[in-house]
């Protein structure tokens, strides 16, 4: 009977971690696209700083005053050497989400995130060399269908935020490729993740802001309506970033890497629903089959993923055998954006 209550608890804390998680993260989607299109305020790269900033003071707080998480030290001449590289491409694929966002709905930019596996895939293939059995190449297949067929039937499609999509899927690519060697002997946890990253990230972005957007943001004080509230609006957009952080940080603990994937494909349906309910931008039928079979594809590639794993530990326990780097099939993370997500 124990058990039983305890798998029952488990089981009520895993699904209200993931329904949080939801929450969080739709709700900074919708935030982040009210601002570029109702509030007006087409400042990308001003409001990926405020999440900077609000992310690295919730980080801190979280560490050092809640006590959330222990703080993981990191030697100075790491967080230079091993930290600031990551930090930079974890900007970009911020920034450039943000950018997306500004051009096109939020429903497309989903989709076009949900590439990131097959960017990963190639990536490691094309510039890292490593190989991968024939079952990842073809869950793939329905991916880059999807994305094809969504991004050919896509009614609002613009290129520059298509492009500024894409990008960020291989920003994201390269930063879990890169945390695989990098942060190698760090056990980073989402907070530790953002206590390290975004204070460098606000460094990097902060000048670029203000001499590409900065005149246009004096501009926008002095014209908008009601600067006080939309002010609001856009720090609110921070906070809840960094509580997008944090809700990561208790699902990663409270599932596994199978539910966390199918929970993250189910929350992009999620936000592309929730963002035509608000925003009303146009989708055809072809654009949700597309959007459908890119949501399915990812799903099976995590699927495939974690079967292969568990074939590849059950042969290591059963053997000792030859274990060269081409008679085995290199993996990456089966979740690879588990801590980009400010």
């Amino acid at each position: 009977m124990e058990s039983a209550a305890g798998g029952g608890l488990g089981s009520m804390r895993a699904v209200l971690a993931i329904l949080q998680w939801w929450g969080f993260n739709v709700t900074v989607i919708i935030i982040n696209k009210w601002i570029f299109q109702k509030l007006d305020f087409k400042f990308p790269l001003t409001v990926s700083c405020v999440h900077f900033i609000c992310s690295s003071i919730g980080a801190y707080v979280a560490i050092h005053v809640l006590k959330a998480k222990p703080l993981i030290q990191v030697e100075p001449e790491d967080r230079w050497k091993r930290i600031f590289p990551m930090s930079f491409v974890f900007c970009m694929n911020i920034v450039l989400g943000n950018v997306s966002l500004r051009y096109i709905p939020v429903s497309f930019m989903q989709t076009i995130k949900s590439f990131t596996p097959a960017t990963t895939v190639i990536l490691q293939w094309l510039v890292w060399s490593k190989h991968f059995e024939w079952r990842i190449w073809a869950s793939l297949v329905p991916i880059v269908g999807g994305i094809l067929l969504t991004s050919m039937t896509e009614l609002s499609f613009n290129v520059f935020g298509f492009c500024a999509a894409m990008i960020g899927c291989l920003a994201t690519s390269t930063k879990t490729i890169l945390a695989e060697s990098l942060l190698h002997g760090y056990k980073f946890d989402s907070i530790n993740t953002v206590y390290y990253m975004a204070p460098f990230a606000t460094m990097i972005l902060a000048l670029p802001a203000m001499l590409l957007e900065g005149g246009g943001v004096i501009d926008w004080f002095y014209t908008h309506d009601s600067v006080f509230s939309s002010l609001i609006i856009i720090l609110g957009s921070g906070v809840l970033a960094f509580c997008l952080n944090f809700s990561i940080f208790y699902v990663i603990h409270s599932t596994t890497a199978v539910t966390f994937n199918v929970a993250g494909n189910l929350k992009v349906a999620v936000a592309v629903l929730v963002s035509w309910l608000i925003f009303r931008n146009p989708i055809s039928p072809m654009n949700a089959i597309g959007c459908a079979i890119t949501l399915v594809g990812c799903t099976f590639y995590g699927y495939v993923r974690h079967l292969i794993s568990q074939q590849q530990a059950a042969a290591l326990l059963g053997s000792q055998g030859t274990n060269s780097p081409r008679s085995r099939v290199e993996m990456l993370p089966l979740v690879g954006d588990k801590e980009d997500k400010v």
